[in-house]
Protein backbone atom coordinates (compact mmCIF):
# COMPACT_ATOMS: atom_id res chain seq x y z
CA UNK A 1 0.00 0.00 0.00
CA UNK A 2 1.43 3.28 -1.10
CA UNK A 3 2.42 5.79 1.57
CA UNK A 4 0.17 9.39 1.81
CA UNK A 5 2.68 12.08 0.59
CA UNK A 6 3.35 14.66 3.25
CA UNK A 7 3.01 17.95 2.28
CA UNK A 8 4.18 21.50 3.61
CA UNK A 9 0.47 22.70 2.70
CA UNK A 10 -1.16 19.83 4.53
CA UNK A 11 1.48 19.66 7.98
CA UNK A 12 0.29 24.05 7.76
CA UNK A 13 -2.80 23.33 8.03
CA UNK A 14 -3.36 20.37 10.59
CA UNK A 15 -0.33 22.89 12.88
CA UNK A 16 -3.45 25.80 12.59
CA UNK A 17 -5.98 23.23 13.77
CA UNK A 18 -3.71 22.58 17.07
CA UNK A 19 -2.60 26.14 17.71
CA UNK A 20 -3.67 27.87 21.40
CA UNK A 21 -3.13 31.32 21.22
CA UNK A 22 -2.98 31.83 24.98
CA UNK A 23 -0.24 28.84 25.15
CA UNK A 24 1.39 30.80 21.81
CA UNK A 25 1.63 33.97 23.77
CA UNK A 26 3.38 32.05 26.63
CA UNK A 27 5.75 30.10 24.88
CA UNK A 28 6.89 33.29 22.77
CA UNK A 29 8.15 35.03 25.92
CA UNK A 30 10.46 32.22 26.54
CA UNK A 31 11.64 32.29 22.92
CA UNK A 32 12.62 35.61 22.18
CA UNK A 33 13.73 36.92 18.74
CA UNK A 34 10.93 33.80 17.49
CA UNK A 35 8.21 35.53 15.43
CA UNK A 36 6.74 32.75 13.64
CA UNK A 37 4.99 30.68 16.52
CA UNK A 38 1.71 28.97 16.12
CA UNK A 39 1.28 27.65 19.78
CA UNK A 40 0.93 24.20 19.30
CA UNK A 41 1.86 22.21 22.90
CA UNK A 42 4.84 19.75 22.61
CA UNK A 43 2.73 16.74 23.31
CA UNK A 44 0.32 17.62 20.04
CA UNK A 45 3.55 18.40 18.26
CA UNK A 46 5.05 14.44 19.04
CA UNK A 47 2.07 12.98 18.08
CA UNK A 48 1.47 14.81 14.58
CA UNK A 49 5.23 13.76 14.24
CA UNK A 50 4.82 10.45 14.85
CA UNK A 51 2.11 10.18 11.94
CA UNK A 52 4.45 11.80 9.43
CA UNK A 53 7.12 9.85 10.30
CA UNK A 54 4.74 6.99 9.14
CA UNK A 55 4.28 8.51 5.85
CA UNK A 56 6.13 9.58 2.91
CA UNK A 57 8.18 12.11 4.58
CA UNK A 58 11.28 12.58 3.18
CA UNK A 59 10.61 15.20 0.38
CA UNK A 60 9.08 17.16 2.80
CA UNK A 61 12.01 17.01 4.94
CA UNK A 62 14.34 18.22 2.34
CA UNK A 63 12.21 21.25 1.12
CA UNK A 64 13.14 22.86 4.07
CA UNK A 65 10.45 25.65 3.22
CA UNK A 66 9.45 26.31 7.07
CA UNK A 67 7.22 29.55 7.64
CA UNK A 68 6.17 28.03 10.98
CA UNK A 69 8.39 27.59 14.50
CA UNK A 70 6.07 24.46 14.72
CA UNK A 71 7.61 23.25 11.54
CA UNK A 72 11.26 23.22 12.34
CA UNK A 73 10.13 21.18 15.21
CA UNK A 74 8.53 18.90 13.77
CA UNK A 75 11.33 18.02 10.79
CA UNK A 76 13.96 17.36 13.66
CA UNK A 77 11.20 15.31 15.29
CA UNK A 78 10.78 13.31 12.30
CA UNK A 79 13.61 11.79 12.54
CA UNK A 80 13.89 10.98 15.59
CA UNK A 81 10.67 9.00 14.88
CA UNK A 82 10.60 7.40 11.50
CA UNK A 83 12.32 3.73 11.77
CA UNK A 84 15.15 3.35 9.61
CA UNK A 85 18.78 1.99 10.64
CA UNK A 86 21.35 4.42 13.14
CA UNK A 87 23.68 5.17 10.09
CA UNK A 88 20.55 6.76 7.98
CA UNK A 89 19.32 8.53 11.07
CA UNK A 90 22.66 9.97 11.52
CA UNK A 91 22.58 11.23 8.01
CA UNK A 92 18.78 13.04 8.81
CA UNK A 93 20.37 14.50 11.74
CA UNK A 94 23.58 15.86 9.93
CA UNK A 95 20.78 17.29 7.25
CA UNK A 96 18.72 18.83 10.16
CA UNK A 97 21.06 20.18 12.45
CA UNK A 98 22.12 23.67 10.85
CA UNK A 99 18.32 24.83 10.39
CA UNK A 100 18.02 24.77 14.44
CA UNK A 101 17.64 28.19 15.63
CA UNK A 102 16.51 28.61 18.97
CA UNK A 103 17.08 26.41 21.84
CA UNK A 104 13.48 24.96 22.42
CA UNK A 105 13.99 23.15 18.95
CA UNK A 106 17.38 22.21 19.85
CA UNK A 107 16.92 20.71 23.21
CA UNK A 108 13.44 19.04 22.23
CA UNK A 109 14.95 17.02 19.19
CA UNK A 110 17.87 16.35 20.73
CA UNK A 111 16.60 14.56 23.65
CA UNK A 112 14.45 12.66 21.69
CA UNK A 113 16.96 10.69 20.05
CA UNK A 114 16.65 7.15 21.80
CA UNK A 115 18.94 5.59 19.05
CA UNK A 116 21.97 7.26 21.05
CA UNK A 117 21.05 4.45 24.19
CA UNK A 118 21.21 1.60 21.26
CA UNK A 119 24.25 2.77 19.48
CA UNK A 120 25.80 5.58 22.10
CA UNK A 121 29.75 5.01 20.42
CA UNK A 122 28.41 6.36 16.82
CA UNK A 123 26.16 8.71 18.42
CA UNK A 124 29.76 9.57 20.38
CA UNK A 125 31.84 10.07 17.65
CA UNK A 126 28.69 12.15 15.39
CA UNK A 127 28.39 14.64 17.95
CA UNK A 128 32.17 15.59 18.51
CA UNK A 129 32.64 18.23 16.07
CA UNK A 130 29.87 19.77 17.07
CA UNK A 131 31.19 21.26 20.16
CA UNK A 132 34.02 23.12 18.17
CA UNK A 133 31.13 24.58 15.82
CA UNK A 134 31.20 28.07 15.03
CA UNK A 135 27.43 28.35 15.11
CA UNK A 136 25.54 29.11 18.28
CA UNK A 137 22.86 26.61 18.03
CA UNK A 138 24.83 23.64 16.56
CA UNK A 139 27.56 24.12 19.89
CA UNK A 140 24.30 24.18 21.77
CA UNK A 141 23.51 20.81 20.19
CA UNK A 142 26.73 19.13 20.93
CA UNK A 143 26.28 19.60 24.62
CA UNK A 144 22.67 18.90 24.97
CA UNK A 145 22.82 15.57 23.07
CA UNK A 146 25.85 14.75 26.13
CA UNK A 147 23.94 15.53 28.60
CA UNK A 148 20.91 13.90 27.66
CA UNK A 149 22.34 10.80 26.42
CA UNK A 150 26.02 10.53 27.91
CA UNK A 151 25.61 11.23 31.60
CA UNK A 152 28.01 8.00 32.36
CA UNK A 153 31.02 7.53 33.63
CA UNK A 154 33.06 6.38 30.77
CA UNK A 155 32.26 9.59 28.96
CA UNK A 156 32.78 11.70 31.96
CA UNK A 157 36.36 12.83 30.96
CA UNK A 158 36.44 13.14 27.11
CA UNK A 159 32.71 15.11 27.96
CA UNK A 160 34.58 17.67 29.90
CA UNK A 161 37.03 17.90 27.37
CA UNK A 162 34.34 18.20 24.53
CA UNK A 163 32.56 21.18 26.94
CA UNK A 164 35.82 22.93 26.59
CA UNK A 165 36.05 23.03 22.92
CA UNK A 166 32.81 25.03 23.10
CA UNK A 167 33.98 28.63 21.72
CA UNK A 168 31.28 29.98 20.31
CA UNK A 169 30.31 33.35 21.74
CA UNK A 170 26.35 32.74 22.11
CA UNK A 171 24.54 32.98 25.12
CA UNK A 172 22.79 29.34 24.27
CA UNK A 173 26.31 27.84 23.42
CA UNK A 174 27.87 28.51 26.64
CA UNK A 175 24.89 28.29 29.13
CA UNK A 176 24.56 24.58 27.42
CA UNK A 177 28.02 23.46 28.46
CA UNK A 178 27.42 25.26 32.33
CA UNK A 179 24.40 22.91 32.09
CA UNK A 180 25.87 19.96 31.22
CA UNK A 181 28.45 20.55 33.90
CA UNK A 182 25.58 20.69 36.07
CA UNK A 183 24.18 17.30 34.95
CA UNK A 184 27.72 16.05 35.39
CA UNK A 185 27.92 17.09 38.65
CA UNK A 186 24.55 15.95 39.99
CA UNK A 187 26.01 12.21 38.88
CA UNK A 188 29.75 12.40 39.38
CA UNK A 189 30.03 15.17 42.83
CA UNK A 190 33.14 15.02 43.75
CA UNK A 191 34.83 14.43 39.82
CA UNK A 192 33.02 17.34 39.04
CA UNK A 193 33.96 19.20 41.68
CA UNK A 194 38.19 18.87 41.51
CA UNK A 195 37.58 19.58 37.84
CA UNK A 196 36.02 23.01 38.81
CA UNK A 197 38.46 23.98 41.51
CA UNK A 198 41.92 22.65 39.95
CA UNK A 199 41.28 21.93 35.93
CA UNK A 200 38.58 23.84 34.42
CA UNK A 201 39.63 25.53 31.70
CA UNK A 202 35.69 27.54 31.07
CA UNK A 203 35.81 31.65 30.25
CA UNK A 204 34.66 33.24 33.25
CA UNK A 205 30.96 33.33 32.19
CA UNK A 206 30.70 29.94 31.56
CA UNK A 207 32.47 29.07 34.89
CA UNK A 208 30.09 30.96 37.00
CA UNK A 209 27.16 29.81 34.99
CA UNK A 210 28.24 26.26 35.82
CA UNK A 211 28.22 27.27 39.82
CA UNK A 212 24.57 28.83 39.33
CA UNK A 213 23.56 25.87 37.78
CA UNK A 214 24.58 23.46 39.85
CA UNK A 215 23.13 25.52 43.02
CA UNK A 216 19.72 25.63 40.95
CA UNK A 217 19.91 21.89 40.66
CA UNK A 218 17.61 19.97 43.02
CA UNK A 219 19.87 16.17 42.46
CA UNK A 220 22.42 18.26 44.44
CA UNK A 221 22.67 17.96 48.14
CA UNK A 222 23.07 20.89 50.18
CA UNK A 223 26.53 20.06 51.83
CA UNK A 224 27.45 19.93 47.80
CA UNK A 225 25.74 23.28 47.29
CA UNK A 226 27.85 24.79 50.31
CA UNK A 227 30.79 24.42 48.69
CA UNK A 228 29.58 25.61 45.45
CA UNK A 229 27.99 28.46 47.18
CA UNK A 230 31.66 29.59 48.48
CA UNK A 231 33.37 28.75 45.35
CA UNK A 232 31.32 31.37 43.97
CA UNK A 233 31.65 34.06 46.74
CA UNK A 234 35.65 33.73 46.58
CA UNK A 235 35.00 34.39 42.71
Amino acid sequence: MEKEKVTSQKVRSRLKELEDKEYREFHSGLLPGTENILGVRLPALRSFAKEIARKDWEEWFFQKDDVYYEETMLRGLVTAYAKMDCDTRLSYIRAFVPDINNWAVCDCVSNTYKDAEKFPEKYWEFIAPYFSSDREFEARFGAVMLLSHFVKEEYVEEGLLRLEEIHQEGYYAKMAAAWAVSVYFAAFPERILKYLQKECRFDEFTYRKSLQKILESYRVTKEYKAVIREMRQRG
